[in-house]
């Protein structure tokens, strides 16, 4: 039975000039490059220029995914950017996209906030408005400045986080209904706000009338992080009517080499078959799963026709599956 899908036709991303290597974080906490590199896999991070905002970030991302998509600032009927730093609490980033961009007049635009989970969020919002009719074009943008709300006192977390923005152009598509259709097969997300103290900030508008700096509980995050990540891609295969041997690539979200390499083992997917950027974007939050597609897809290694399936999770905790075939 014909059906409409969801089907990526671009994607951009951008980083920032600076790079901050672990050899340079030892001059400023207690840490050295093995410590950080054996725990997280990381070993450097890109952080925003003095005066470089998160909007500036994303408008570089999705103007390159719309170069590569060929589709113009008329023709996006809606622009969704899931974020939890954004320039101002008001008016949404995507808004100011939306602006500079240059979009007809009316167009919807509006933030996301579900933390590193924001873009397997953002996607199955505009998956159910294409499915429903209400657009056709849309620009979805996942993109962080976390070096603002970085404690760089704190070598546990300050060592995680970096800045950058990824960004996807989807349009509506005919599919046939069964898993060889290209766009997006299935998405599932979930909250569960009883978690709340695990992840967070110590600030914000309301609580203390600032931004507040990132604070988690390593342990508890890590153990949910894998069963849910899991639980998710689980959903959406199952959704789907596929099996995990039929994925060309998993690209989890870029929290750490641990919690990667964990879900990999839990799904019985071999390493050669695991995306991983981590280790030069450090974790970006909603911002590492497109920044870390558009990368894979524009530097030629995920190709089209090729079955993807992320997991992510995060603060809320928030966590969610999504099944595309590019």
């Amino acid at each position: 039975m014909k059906c409409t899908r969801t089907e990526i036709i671009g994607c951009g991303h951008y980083l920032p000039a600076k790079v901050l290597t672990n050899d340079d974080l030892s001059k400023m906490v207690e840490t050295n490059d093995e410590w950080i590199s054996t725990r997280t896999g990381i070993r450097s991070r890109h952080i925003v220029a003095e005066g470089e905002l998160t909007s500036d970030m994303a408008l570089k991302a999705v103007n390159q995914a719309m170069a590569n998509a060929g589709v113009t600032a008329e023709d996006l009927d809606v622009v969704v950017v899931a974020t939890l730093t954004p320039d101002y609490t008001t008016p949404s980033v995507a808004a100011r996209i939306a602006g500079k961009l240059g979009v007809k007049p009316g167009t919807p635009a509006f933030d996301l906030g579900a933390a590193c989970s924001g873009f397997v969020y953002a996607m199955t919002m505009v998956d159910n408005m294409i499915r429903l009719g209400q657009v056709k074009t849309a620009a979805i943008i996942g993109v962080e400045s976390l070096s603002k709300i970085v404690d760089w006192t704190d070598r546990n977390t300050c060592v995680l986080f970096g800045d950058g923005a990824g960004a996807v152009i989807v349009k509506a598509a005919e599919g046939e209904g069964t898993a060889k259709d290209t766009g997006v097969l299935a998405t599932k997300i979930y909250a569960d706000g009883t978690q709340f103290d695990n992840l967070a900030t110590d600030g914000g508008i309301s609580a203390t009338r600032t931004a507040g700096f990132v604070h988690m509980n390593g342990k508890e995050v890590f153990k949910f992080a894998v069963g849910a990540m899991s639980e998710a891609s689980h959903a959406v295969l199952e959704q789907a009517g596929v099996t995990t041997d039929e994925i060309d690539w998993l690209l989890p979200h870029q929290a750490n080499i641990r919690i990667i390499s964990s879900v990999g083992q839990k799904l019985n997917v071999p390493d050669e078959k695991v995306i991983v950027t981590v280790d030069h974007h450090g974790n970006t939050s909603a911002a590492s799963i497109p920044l870390a597609l558009s990368e894979q897809v524009n530097g030629g290694k995920i190709k089209k026709g090729d079955l993807v399936l992320i997991p992510a999770m995060g603060a809320g905790f928030t966590w969610g599956g999504l099944l595309i075939r590019l």
